[in-house]
């Protein structure tokens, strides 16, 4: 009761709330919308207490929390910085590229994954502090604004589009857009070399569907599904660590062992929960308006 209590208080800190119904299975688990919600989030301690930072892949870094993420990609140019998460996490971030061996000032571009305020609320306090400079897909651009921490800017350097990349000292990420969740969720991919072979890591935006569906987003969320099964994948990472199981994968880091990030078998696993939680909620919602 008392787990509930505090996911209860995560979600209406958030402003969000989930219904229920339905619930599909996947992986051999039950899940609801709001199981789900709960599975990213967490409480709100473990929104803002920092996942022991850890390398995932090549130049690819875990700098976010226990329920949000936040990834470093480090090159000789500087470093890319994807999802600031809520602004109250900024300098938790920075202590984790930090503890790492790197500078938060060597911050040179800053990446989201989708106009929400706990990926990219803090988008502004680290253009602050580091001068990044702050890329964003266009779609999304509208509900970034309207995002003003303390009352602050949200300003946008760069706006991207589908298919567009973006490159720093040798390193190139690719803009997929997969709308749905927000207008300009994206999706990004990119190579990365590790022990002389390279694999392709995508960091993949949350294809959580809302509680209604209207036509528009069911067109986005069935565009989305078919993009992210063509993107090649090696290593899935997602803008919560949940949507890749990072902290059972962290638990098996061992000198000599295979990396557990480099995982093709797990590419899919979440857009498959994630069409299946859809489908259903859709499926819902057309029979109560056949009903009506």
């Amino acid at each position: 009761m008392q787990k509930l209590f505090v996911f209860l208080a995560g979600v209406a800190a958030l402003g969000q709330n989930a219904p229920d119904h339905p619930s599909v299975t996947a992986q051999g688990k039950t899940f609801t919308p709001r199981s789900i919600l709960a599975r990213n989030m967490g409480a709100p301690e473990d929104q803002t207490t920092a996942f022991p930072p850890h390398k995932i892949v090549g130049n690819v870094y875990y700098v976010g929390t226990r329920t949000l993420s936040s990834f470093l990609i480090v090159t000789p140019q500087g470093n890319i910085l994807m999802d600031s998460t809520y602004e109250r996490n900024v300098r938790t971030i920075q202590k984790s590229i930090e503890q790492l061996g790197f500078k938060f000032s060597d911050t040179k571009i800053l990446l989201g994954n989708h106009a929400h305020g706990d990926h990219m609320e803090g988008d502004a306090l680290v253009k602050e502090l580091t001068g990044a400079q702050v890329v964003a897909m266009v779609e999304d651009v509208p509900a970034l604004k309207e995002m003003k921490p303390g009352g602050k800017e949200h300003r946008v350097d760069r706006t991207i589009r589908d298919g567009d990349t973006v490159t720093l000292g040798g390193s190139v990420l690719t803009a997929h857009l997969t709308a749905g969740h927000t207008r300009g969720a994206t999706t990004w991919s990119m190579p990365a070399t590790e022990s002389g072979k390279t694999y392709e890591v995508v960091f993949y935006s949350s294809l959580r569907s809302p509680a209604v569906l209207t036509p528009p987003v069911v067109d986005e969320f069935n565009h989305s599904f078919a993009v992210v099964r063509t993107l090649p994948c090696d290593v899935p990472l997602g803008d919560h660590p949940s949507e890749y199981g990072m902290a059972e994968k962290y638990a098996r880091i061992k000198p000599g062992s295979p990396n557990p990030f480099i995982d093709p078998s797990g590419c899919r696993l979440e857009a498959d929960l994630q069409e299946a939680m859809f489908k259903a909620i859709l499926a819902e919602q057309q029979k109560a308006e056949q009903q009506h």
